[in-house]
């Protein structure tokens, strides 16, 4: 089992979905960004493999893994995300849906939604109040608050096993999912953005404690890692640091 591209079809087509619309036409339906996608994650996922996508959103990542043959945990909080990943993935056993944040902790937590933009809809209180004023995100709203269901990665751990490889994408709240790991992991990424660069080197000295030790960093939507070498914590460290504000948003790769 795959993607449903019927369901991909009748999703961007419907008025009810028409926020994920951006999201659906940008990453679905693009051969050569999935193979670039597939290519940047069969380092890591190997056919049989367990992963973890924290923070699915419209689960472009999870058609990657499901391509790369890894059985997919895909850990997501909004409506109308859920609803899309249930349609697209339909039928498919080895695509398991949580529809929670990865915190710290089990409980709950507030979500903080962008109507308009779903794709930077948070956990983390604080990411809102970065991107206020910020240069190229003045015009973001986040407009509704719920409350949602909350678990740790060494929950998901315990209830699914150890994955091969985490993708964490949380808009800020990446910090609070690393707080919920105590183990060390073959690999991992997670997201980061220039509005917010402390809480990527808090991120870097968590994953650090835990026993990585090399890195590398693909930004947006490259698909290319941006080093041929990879790095140790120091380095990739002053690189975010050195950054220009426009680089945007990126992710850091982690291996032990």
């Amino acid at each position: 089992m795959g993607i449903n591209q019927d369901a991909v079809a009748l999703l961007k087509a419907d008025p009810a979905a028409a926020a994920i619309h951006r999201s659906l036409g940008f990453y679905y339906g693009n051969a050569s960004q999935d193979a670039a996608m597939d290519a940047l994650y069969a380092p890591f996922v190997k056919p049989g493999d367990l992963v973890f996508d924290i923070g699915a959103h419209v689960g472009d990542r999870i058609g990657s893994f499901r391509r790369l043959g890894a059985r997919v945990v895909a850990v997501e909080p909004q409506p109308l995300c859920i609803r899309a990943i249930r349609e697209i993935y339909a039928g498919d056993d080895e695509v398991i849906l949580v529809e929670a944040v990865c915190g710290a902790s089990e409980g709950t937590a507030q979500f903080y939604v962008n109507s308009e933009n779903p794709t930077v809809s948070t956990a983390s209180a604080a990411f809102v109040k970065a991107a206020d004023g910020a240069q190229g995100w003045t015009d973001q709203v986040w407009d509704e608050q719920i409350e949602v269901a909350s678990l740790s990665l060494d929950d998901l751990i315990r209830r699914y096993g150890t994955p091969a490889f985490t993708k964490i994408d949380v808009e800020g709240f990446e910090s609070s999912v690393l707080a919920g790991l105590s183990r060390g992991l073959p690999a991992l990424s997670f997201e980061f953005t220039t509005i917010e660069r402390a809480v990527a080197l808090r991120c870097l000295d968590q994953v650090a404690a835990l026993g990585f030790t090399t890195f590398n960093v693909s930004m947006g939507e490259s698909m290319t890692m941006a080093f041929g070498e990879w790095l140790p914590r120091e380095e990739m460290a002053a690189h975010i640091q050195g950054l220009p504000h426009e680089a945007n948003a990126g992710d850091i790769y982690c291996r032990p």
